[in-house]
């Protein structure tokens, strides 16, 4: 996976939202930042922007309940395996909620892209890439998109227990900032371990996340998921296409994490 390298900007490059270095969301030099108002869509404006934007692009929607966000990237390897991004992208979102929680607070991955805490969903992380590229050719970029529910807006927190938000599990003061900065940090750290020691330490930090009981797991290297649980004679493999399509931690009616 190539590093987060930005794109010159033309000249005549039309009107957009308003791109900014303001001091409420510190980004790694790399980065560059569109910001986008409350009611704005990160992911899909992302997915619009990425063909002329280029890597490093970070849009963020400004929110006090969700971290939401997308980041663009230009891989340099064929789709089958650059789709492998998504997990760099989901082990430094939760390494983002690490750097904040509280001691023994239970930081879980469900596959492919859902993100407890203890035990509560509260987002997770998709994947786009632009549509007809064959799995053979290497795509013109990728977009990580991100959501994770800070604040709880429905009034009665721990009415569900299988929702929650950071507020409720000990977060403190922690914001959709604070989240959005720790997840660059933290990705252009799994970026630079790709680039430079392979896949297998991403692969490592996304699996120690990852809440499924026993067996012997893995990534093929098209991305799919490898489990041989004890005693077995065969490898079951779960299909990371179908799992990306699902995305079932998200809600589409909301625009948001499933409530």
């Amino acid at each position: 996976m190539r590093k987060v390298v930005r794109r010159p900007m033309p000249l005549d490059t039309p009107a957009r939202p308003l791109r900014t270095t303001a001091p409420e969301l510190r980004l790694p030099p790399p980065f560059t930042l569109v910001r986008l108002r409350e009611w704005g869509d990160a992911f899909e404006h992302a997915r619009r922007i990425a063909p002329t934007e280029g890597a490093g692009t970070l849009v963020h929607v400004g929110r006090f309940d969700l971290a939401e966000f997308a980041l663009v990237l230009e891989p340099d390897e064929p789709l089958v395996a650059a789709r492998r991004a998504f997990y760099a992208g989901m082990a430094a979102l939760a390494d983002a909620l690490a750097a904040y929680a509280q001691p023994e607070t239970l930081i879980d991955i469900h596959w492919p892209g859902a993100l407890t805490v203890n035990l509560g969903l509260v987002g997770g992380g998709r994947l786009a890439w632009p549509e007809g590229t064959a799995d053979d050719a290497v795509p013109d970029w990728l977009v990580f998109g991100g959501m994770i529910r800070t604040a709880s807006m429905s009034g009665e927190p721990g009415l569900n227990p299988s929702v929650t938000a950071l507020e409720e599990e000990g977060f403190g003061e922690t914001t959709a900032v604070d989240v959005v900065e720790s997840f660059a940090r933290n990705m252009m750290v799994h970026l630079d371990a790709w680039q430079e020691k392979g896949f297998v330490g991403v692969a490592k930090s996304y699996l120690e996340r990852l809440s499924r009981a026993g067996g012997l797991r893995s990534i093929a290297d098209n991305g799919d998921l490898l489990i041989r649980s004890p005693g077995a004679k065969e490898t079951v493999r779960t299909d990371l296409l179908q799992a990306l399509a699902a995305a079932d931690w998200y809600d589409p009616a909301t625009k948001g994490p499933r409530a």
